[in-house]
């Protein structure tokens, strides 16, 4: 009778330790996936960006900084490997973005232009995308990291070495500032 509870308790525990495994195995592929969905889309933010360059400098004849600064920040973000490194690139990408299309507001005729408009507009939907991507990544990378840290799963993720991921975040200050509405003018 004792052996007949051991065995059943062996049994049990080898369910549960499988179990364990195989839901930390599942949340680490979604946090990858989630991860590659927000490359997909920085890819593509980053071949846009030399488009939109290409057409703005037949305008921008005196805003060669502004255009070499983007350059700069696209290619430090295509090169950039880890997840907090991304983070970092992509935030000064966005930084000099908006820095160019604060210049943009000078040059009336560029606005105008289908083609700059088609871009800005493509690149607009893409942060929008981007945005959404780095959500869903950090509520995966959330979750792995919740049932890597919880008991009893944390006993299985430390002997299979599973390991915490790092979220995507904001690194610059500007987009978390509340903007400011002011009506008294």
């Amino acid at each position: 009778m004792i052996m007949l509870f051991v065995f059943i308790a062996i049994v049990v525990l080898v369910f549960m330790f499988i179990g364990f495994y195989n839901s930390l195995v599942r949340l680490r592929n979604q946090v990858k996936n989630a991860w590659s969905q927000i490359d997909v889309q920085l890819k593509r933010r980053h071949d846009l960006i030399p488009n939109l360059i290409e057409t703005a400098k037949g305008y921008m004849k005196h805003e060669q900084d502004t255009l070499k600064a983007i350059t700069e920040a696209r290619s430090k973000a295509m090169g950039a490997d880890s997840v907090g490194e991304k983070s970092k690139a992509e935030s000064a990408l966005s930084g000099a973005m908006s820095k160019f299309f604060v210049v943009v507001e000078n040059y009336p005729d560029l606005k105008a232009n289908q083609n700059f408009l088609a871009l800005q507009e493509e690149l607009t939907s893409t942060e929008n995308k981007i945005a959404f991507s780095r959500q869903s990544y950090n509520d995966q990378v959330l979750f792995f990291n919740n049932k890597i840290q919880m008991f009893p799963s944390n006993i299985v993720a430390g002997m299979f070495n599973f390991k915490q991921e790092d979220f995507f975040e904001l690194e610059d200050k500007t987009e978390r500032a509340v903007p400011k509405v002011d009506f008294s003018s």
